[in-house]
């Protein structure tokens, strides 16, 4: 379905109540109106993607001189704008001649509004007409159709060039109304292409809402906790899809934003989550999951694994082959002539805050065998692995190894690329979009 036009946009209710009057540019009428914003910056045209329907009160033209105004009009029309509405008879008393004439040069449709009508209700009444209508104008083929909510995660998973308004406006067609002070949380998940998953633990977070949809092969969703909801929102995202995620699937939990972080924050959450899937699929997990249960892991959890890969493991290997080497190299040596499991109980010992008890309950070893491990450990490199000036590097070392080595292992195993790619620096192409 084509995209809304100026023409269509100037019949809507509020437009018509502003009373406009077409001072310039009759013959652009037909072209597609992508947005409207509503903006008194003036040297603001370089933020403006083309396609805007700009409505100004008029305001800061009042003192500008006759070149500042010509250039405004030349800016906003090389930026391929929709058309300027400008507010008169409050703030502007007449449109300038200069104005008037600039436009008609540069066949950009102006128009005089001369009653006052509140721009939000013209911006939200205009926006939800592009939306409905072919969301926002793009000319993109999507295998999900008519689908809103899905085109709107695509979107923000692919992090496509959107503005605020338009998120909400959107977002709030679909149904999703994040109330103030809300935490965001992306959600990524591998096994199913059924929402019935996130419904279930949507349910079981109580009062939360969502926006979800089904891709080839996975589901994306963005979950929304209320601010006043006590305790850590990722962990309890986290708890209520172990309790209802079936055995087999892969669920991978992205940061917490704030509501009103902004848009590209919603972005980073439903990244970061499919990053995170992407190494849960990848990469074996430091500590295995329960055989009987889904995998369900967090971006805070492998969030050295993706510092390591960013761009890819194959990118990264030689690097890091080198620091495992440097931090290892005795270890390794010796594994290599006895079987032994030293670099994971080391790596085990180090994540869990080098208590004893948790790492031997985790390794299946008695505590005088875990003992036993970590003086073979310590001696082999020399070094008191204790030591908090070591943690950081030996554990980095640690994970390390794990993505390059294990990491090799599993797709030997798996015999399947598509399982075990590296994480890449874009998202899923599920969610891109095709010309």
């Amino acid at each position: 379905m084509p995209a809304l036009t100026l023409r269509e946009v100037l019949a809507l209710d509020p437009v018509r109540a502003a009373e406009p009057q077409l001072l310039a540019g009759h013959t652009a009428l037909d072209r597609p109106v992508r947005w409207v914003h509503s903006s008194e910056v003036y040297e603001g045209a370089n933020f403006l993607d083309g396609g805007e329907l700009l409505l100004t009160n008029g305001f800061g033209l009042m003192d500008a001189d006759d070149e500042v105004r010509r250039r405004y009009v030349r800016e906003l029309a090389s930026r391929g704008v929709a058309g300027l509405a400008v507010e008169v008879g409050r703030s502007l008393p007449a449109m300038p001649a200069e104005v008037v004439d600039e436009a008609r040069r540069r066949e950009l449709p102006l128009l005089a509004m001369h009653r006052v009508v509140p721009f939000v209700r013209i911006t939200e009444a205009a926006n939800r007409a592009i939306v409905a209508r072919g969301l926002s104008g793009r000319a993109v083929v999507r295998p999900w159709g008519d689908d809103h909510t899905a085109a709107l995660l695509a979107d923000l998973a692919d992090r496509a060039a959107l503005n605020q308004p338009e998120v909400e406006a959107r977002a709030a067609l679909a149904g999703f109304h994040p109330g103030p002070g809300a935490r965001l949380i992306g959600v990524s998940l591998h096994g199913t292409r059924e929402v019935g998953t996130v419904d279930r633990a949507v349910r079981l977070l109580g009062g939360a809402g969502v926006l979800r949809a089904a891709f080839p092969g996975d589901v994306l969703a963005l979950l929304s906790l209320p601010g006043a909801r006590p305790g850590d929102p990722v962990k309890a995202v986290q708890e209520a899809f172990r309790t209802t995620s079936a055995p087999g699937l892969t669920v991978a939990v992205g940061h917490a934003v704030a509501e009103g972080s902004g848009w590209l924050r919603w972005s980073d959450t439903l990244r970061a989550a499919r990053t995170t899937l992407e190494l849960a699929l990848t990469v074996p997990a430091a500590e295995p999951a329960s055989p009987d249960g889904p995998l369900v892991t967090s971006s805070r959890a492998l969030a050295l694994e993706r510092e390591l890969t960013r761009g890819g493991v194959d990118a990264n290997r030689e690097r890091l082959t080198a620091l495992v080497q440097h931090a290892l190299g005795p270890l390794l040596a010796w594994e290599a002539a006895h079987p032994s499991d030293l670099v994971r109980t080391l790596e085990t010992h180090l994540r869990n805050g080098c208590s004893p008890t948790r790492t031997a309950a985790l390794l299946h070893i008695g505590r005088q065998s875990l003992y036993q491990r970590l003086d073979r450990i310590g001696s082999l490199l020399d070094l008191d692995i204790n030591d908090p000036d070591l943690l950081g590097e030996l554990l980095t070392a640690t994970c390390a190894h794990r993505v390059v080595r294990e990491g090799a292992r599993v797709r030997d195993q798996c015999g399947s690329a598509a399982r075990v790619r590296p994480a890449p620096a874009h998202p899923h192409p599920a969610y891109q979009r095709t010309a």
